[in-house]
């Protein structure tokens, strides 16, 4: 019997294993248009409405979710991590790669976003006290280097603030995630970003009020889908799945599926601006999910 049991709990366990990375996939290919809807969005729209306008219909959304499925208001305790999340992805990470895109491109963008994953790492192992191995590490740095090295190919110029806005971007985003995950854990991982959002609401749909544009008439449509879509998905839906994956797979772990968001990412833009996949992003995106595969076994 004894046996019996242990199986069925390391089946059970598996399970769980498979299922938080199921999840993490679903939420990093959502993130991945994250770029190209912003880029699309800045046609026509100003970087600080964009980020303010996101924040509020995401909040507004979140609070459909959340009374019609009667959630339980947080504690006390958890408003103050809420506050960080909500500074770190609702209104930081938004808002400073809007900043950036309006002097660099998306292409350049993906040269940061390889190192989220070191930046979450780095806060669970500070915020939950997770401790991956030594090996672990070793990986994560590779595939960090594998996809900067990647996407930083043929770029060229001094760094300037672009490049600042985005570094800036990483850090925050990276607490936010971590954050959010060790909160997931006891709120649920909906509820998090859910109620990040609606914590929001009082400042993000003043400015959203304020900023909106004079004549929203003449802005073009792939703007105000750009919109919609970091809106609804990057803000709200994609953080069902990815804030469940990392209470459940655990931060740095998890973590590491941000390794492959750069390729996904050149994916989308090739579906939707018609960018070229190069030979070479099959074999770097292979060399990354192949450091991925083995930090989760070391994890």
């Amino acid at each position: 019997m004894a046996d019996q049991a242990g199986t069925f709990e390391g089946s059970r366990s598996r399970a769980t294993g498979s299922g938080a990375w199921i999840d993490g996939l679903i939420g990093i290919a959502i993130f991945s248009a994250s770029l190209v809807a912003t880029r699309l969005a800045l046609t026509g729209l100003d970087a600080l409405f964009l980020s303010a306008a996101r924040a509020a219909l995401g909040g507004i959304a979140g609070a459909a979710a959340l009374l019609a499925l009667r959630q339980k208001r947080p504690r006390g305790r958890d408003i103050g991590a809420l506050a960080i999340v909500a500074a770190g992805v609702v209104f930081g990470f938004p808002l400073l790669t809007a900043l950036a895109l309006r002097t660099v491109g998306a292409a350049h963008g993906t040269v940061f976003l390889g190192l989220l994953p070191l930046s979450t790492a780095l806060f669970g192992a500070l915020r939950s006290g997770e401790r991956p191995s030594a090996a672990f590490w070793v990986l994560s740095v590779l595939g960090a280097l594998i996809t900067v090295g990647f996407a930083a190919r043929g770029l060229d110029g001094a760094p300037g603030a672009g490049d600042a806005f985005m570094l800036a971007a990483i850090l925050v985003c990276g607490l936010g995630y971590a954050e959010g995950g060790i909160l997931a854990r006891r709120l649920g991982g909906w509820q998090v970003i859910a109620w990040a959002t609606v914590l929001s609401l009082p400042l993000s749909v003043p400015l959203a009020l304020v900023l909106s544009p004079a004549d929203p008439g003449a802005v073009p449509l792939p703007a105000w889908a750009g919109l919609a879509y970091v809106a609804l998905f990057s803000m709200l839906i994609g953080f069902v799945f990815w804030y469940r994956a990392l209470a459940r797979g655990g931060i740095a772990a998890i973590g590491q599926l941000q390794l492959l968001q750069p390729f996904l990412g050149l994916g989308v833009a090739a579906l939707v601006l018609g960018e070229r996949i190069e030979p070479a992003m099959v074999g770097a995106a292979i060399a990354v999910a192949a450091c991925v595969a083995l930090a989760r076994r070391l994890a």
